[in-house]
């Protein structure tokens, strides 16, 4: 039963897995400190990642650039053999955790294919551009990051998005670059997301060295089935991603895949009107406000199991609710392999099914087992509260883990408000919100995508 799964997944911490975070930490705050004077503790730190690697196939290499890294030599290769070693680790912490969970939910998970992965990276010298940014980031740390090593980065990003092959490399330095420029001078800050700027770093370096991770993806055709949506945004972006379930033309067995759409945006534009940014993709927005099925045709699929959606391939099908479609169908589903670069214990974002559970404030109860429900990620532009989480029995979510514990992130819930029976999903307001109070906020508001909209094509015509 679920919670008997439940129990063996909450139980302690692969083994090991304690020990390479530690190195990881140590790793971390010898890049805050900077490379350009490696002081004793940065450099034990440093030693340590090459003592716990030297039996690998990077022992070598990393050891290597220790020694360069602590006589302040480093290089951009030993940069790269660097942000490999700590990648390594924690993609080593990703697998113990995510075999854990397989067992426990009795997934099966399609084995990574290495020739998937390999491509022709495009021509260097953009890459080397981003390789001279984050080379001078490591060496002066991230107390010496100021507005003009910020500003210097300007001309690549720019330089980068104009090439397709490289814009999701692009639209991670634009955003680390964003981010260090609003806490500019970093020499001021009280306390530094180290983690955060080093895994920002860490990809940022290994993308530097070789573009585009992916191969290129095969077309797929089938039906795909939504379990939920998950709504990121900040300031300048939004980003939607929708887990399903694929039953692919032809009888092959089902997968558990994704597909992703995204949209830049202003601070302004908050809320339910956020979905209006997404109107171009009407077959997919549709899906999630309606609950229905999606009949796709030669649909881009990368070897990660990331849809390329495409919204001219797609069409409505019969209407398909997510908790049907779990309780039926999500067992047997074959989990896709996970792309080397997103081994990261943070990246883990399995859907499930949990039923017969009680919630008290951020906690889940579920056959004596308990489990944190994180209510931070519920998505403003959508009706799921953290009031209908607290009322609900039955969830569509997604399993994540981070700072040491596993959480439950809903999708969707099943809830009984005035004494009726409800079901609520992030993506029920993917065409307009259909509940009075915020329609008429978003009223009041104006259409504010629509104003954005005119007065850049006003600007565009000058």
């Amino acid at each position: 039963m679920l919670d008997v799964q439940l129990g063996g997944l909450l139980a302690d911490g692969p083994a090991g897995a304690g020990e390479a975070l530690d190195l990881v930490k140590g790793f971390d705050e010898a890049l805050a400190h900077g490379f350009a004077r490696v002081g004793d503790e940065p450099a034990a730190a440093l030693a340590a990642l090459a003592g716990a690697l030297a039996a690998t196939p990077l022992g070598p290499r990393v050891g290597e650039a220790v020694e360069k890294a602590t006589t302040g030599s480093a290089g951009d290769e030993h940069l790269a053999a660097l942000a490999g070693g700590r990648a390594a680790l924690l993609g080593a912490v990703h697998d113990a955790l995510l075999a854990r969970l397989d067992a426990a939910l009795g997934r099966t998970r399609a084995p990574w294919n290495a020739a998937a992965g390999e491509t022709a990276g495009p021509a260097g010298n953009l890459l080397a551009g981003c390789r001279g940014w984050l080379r001078e980031l490591a060496i002066v740390g991230w107390r010496g990051v100021d507005h003009d090593l910020v500003s210097s980065a300007d001309q690549s990003i720019e330089a980068l998005l104009a090439v397709p092959e490289l814009r999701g490399l692009a639209v991670l330095l634009d955003g680390f670059a964003a981010e260090l420029r609003a806490c500019s001078p970093v020499a001021t800050m009280e306390r530094l997301p180290v983690r955060r700027w080093a895994d920002l770093w860490a990809r940022a370096m290994l993308l530097s060295h070789k573009g585009p991770w992916q191969a290129g993806a095969e077309p797929v055709s089938g039906r795909l089935l939504i379990l939920g949506a998950d709504v990121h945004e900040h300031a300048t972006a939004v980003r939607v991603q929708v887990h399903g379930i694929l039953e692919p033309a032809g009888g092959a067995p089902s997968l558990l895949v994704r597909t992703s759409v995204a949209a830049a945006k202003v601070d302004t534009i908050a809320g339910p009107t956020v979905w209006r940014l997404l109107s171009d993709r009407p077959v997919l927005m549709g899906a999630l406000a309606g609950h229905l099925a999606v009949e796709i045709t030669g649909m881009p699929m990368l070897p990660g199991g990331d849809l390329v959606w495409h919204d001219d391939r797609a069409g409505a099908a019969e209407e398909a609710d997510p908790f049907a479609i779990a309780r039926v169908q999500l067992a047997a589903a074959t989990a896709t392999p996970v792309t080397p670069l997103d081994r990261h214990p943070v990246r883990i974002a399995e859907p499930v099914l949990l039923e017969g559970y009680t919630v008290d404030g951020q906690t889940l109860a579920l056959g004596g087992n308990t489990v944190r429900v994180d209510l931070d990620r519920l998505p403003s532009c959508g009706p799921l509260t953290p009031e209908l989480v607290a009322a609900s029995t039955a969830c569509v979510g997604l399993l994540r883990w981070d700072a040491g514990q596993w959480s439950v992130q809903p999708l969707g819930v099943q809830a009984t408000v005035k004494k009726k029976p409800v079901a609520v999903h992030t993506g029920d307001w993917a065409l307009g919100p259909t509940d009075p109070k915020a329609v008429k906020a978003e009223a009041r508001a104006g259409d504010v995508v629509a104003v954005l909209r005119e007065r850049a094509g006003r600007l565009l015509r000058k």
